[in-house]
C-alpha cells in the first residue's frame, strides 16, 4: 500500500511522506517543492490566464453558460483551493507570482470586488479566507464579516440572505476550513476560535452527517467520498478537518469514523466514490477505481483517531 501511494503525483507523494511514512523534513520538503514544477500542480499553474485568473473568472469561467451540465470547476476560486490541497508551497516563487496576479486582476462576478476582498456568500468567503490566508493575503476583513454572520445554531448558511435561520453543513465546513487556515497563518483571536468551536459543535451535534430532528442521513451524497470536493461536504472531508484542527476524539464522531473504516477495500485502499459534475481542466482519478487521494485522507484520519483514542485508554 505504501509503495502504491508513493508511486504517485508529487501532490500526493509529499503528503504521504509527511503523514504516513515518517520521512525526514528534508525529504518531505524536497518532494513538496516538486508540486510547482511537475505533475498536477505544475499543470494547473501553467493554465492560468496571462493576467492571473483561471479561465477568465473568479467563481465562474468567463465563457460559462448556465446550460452547461454541472458547475464548472476551472475558475480561480476552485483552482486556488485545489492548489492549496495539493500543498503548493505558498513561499515559492511560482505561487507568489500567481497569487499576486490574482490579487491585482481577478474580480468577483457578484459586484466586481477584488478577489481577496471576498464577496457576500459565506461559503465563497470561507474558501477565499482559506486560500487567502494560506497564500499570505490579508483576509481579516472577510473574517470579521463571517463572525457577524454566524447563525444562532452555531454554523453558517449561504441562504441566510434569503431568510434561512438554520445553518448548512456545506456552508459551515467551508467557513471552518477558512477560519482554521486563518488561525494557522495569523494566530487568530479568541473570537475566531469561539466561532470555530461553535461551528464544530454544529457538526458534532449531527454526528457529522445526520439530521438533528430525525437522525436520518442529511444527504445521501455525504457518505460518499469525492475528490476534489470543492464546496461540497462529505464525511471524510469533515473528519479530515477535525484531524487538521488537532481535535480530541469525540464520541459523536465515532459512527462517521466507522463509516470510513467500513469503506476500506480488501487490498487496503479506498475507492473514488464520486466526482462533482462540471467542467475541469483534467481528471485526477477515476470514479469506482482505487483513489490515492481518498486512501491518503482516510489513512491519516484513522491514524489520528486510533492514535488519539489509544492515548486515552
Amino acid at each position: 500500500m505504501m509503495e502504491w501511494l508513493l508511486d504517485s503525483d508529487p501532490a500526493v507523494r509529499w503528503q504521504v511522506l509527511r503523514d504516513l511514512a515518517d520521512a525526514t523534513p528534508a525529504e518531505v520538503a524536497a518532494d513538496r517543492a516538486r508540486v510547482a514544477r511537475q505533475g498536477w500542480g505544475a499543470r494547473l499553474l501553467a493554465l492560468a490566464d496571462a493576467d492571473g485568473p483561471w479561465d477568465g473568472g473568479a467563481c465562474f469561467p468567463a465563457s460559462y453558460s448556465r446550460d452547461e451540465p454541472g458547475q464548472p470547476w476551472t475558475a480561480t476560486m476552485h483552482t486556488l483551493q485545489t492548489l492549496l490541497i495539493f500543498g503548493l508551497d505558498p513561499a515559492g516563487e511560482r505561487a507568489r507570482r500567481a497569487t499576486a496576479l490574482v490579487a491585482e486582476n481577478c474580480r468577483w462576478e457578484h459586484d466586481g470586488q477584488r478577489f481577496f476582498d471576498g464577496e457576500v456568500e459565506p461559503c465563497i468567503n470561507g474558501r477565499t479566507i482559506e486560500t487567502g490566508a494560506y497564500f499570505g493575503m490579508d483576509v481579516a476583513p472577510i473574517v470579521a464579516r463571517l463572525l457577524g454572520e454566524r447563525l444562532p445554531d452555531g454554523g453558517w448558511n449561504c441562504e441566510a440572505e434569503n431568510g434561512s435561520v438554520r445553518s448548512s453543513v456545506d456552508t459551515t465546513i467551508n467557513v471552518l476550513d477558512g477560519l482554521l487556515e486563518f488561525e494557522r497563518a495569523t494566530g487568530g483571536s479568541d473570537e475566531v476560535r469561539q466561532a470555530r468551536r461553535g461551528g464544530e459543535e454544529y457538526l458534532l451535534a449531527r454526528g457529522l452527517f445526520r439530521r438533528l430532528s430525525t437522525g436520518d442521513v442529511i444527504d445521501p451524497a455525504y457518505p460518499d467520498f469525492a475528490f476534489p470536493y470543492y464546496w461540497h461536504y462529505d464525511v471524510l472531508r469533515a473528519l479530515d478537518y477535525f484531524r487538521r484542527a488537532g481535535a480530541e476524539p469525540d464520541p459523536r464522531m465515532a459512527e462517521a469514523v466507522e463509516l470510513v473504516r467500513s469503506k476500506r477495500q480488501p487490498d487496503g485502499c479506498w475507492l473514488l466514490d464520486r466526482v462533482h459534475p462540471g467542467r475541469v481542466f483534467f481528471d485526477l482519478e477515476t470514479v469506482g477505481e482505487p483513489s490515492r487521494w481518498n486512501t491518503l485522507r482516510a489513512l491519516r484520519v484513522l491514524d489520528w483517531w486510533d492514535g488519539a483514542k489509544g492515548t486515552q485508554s
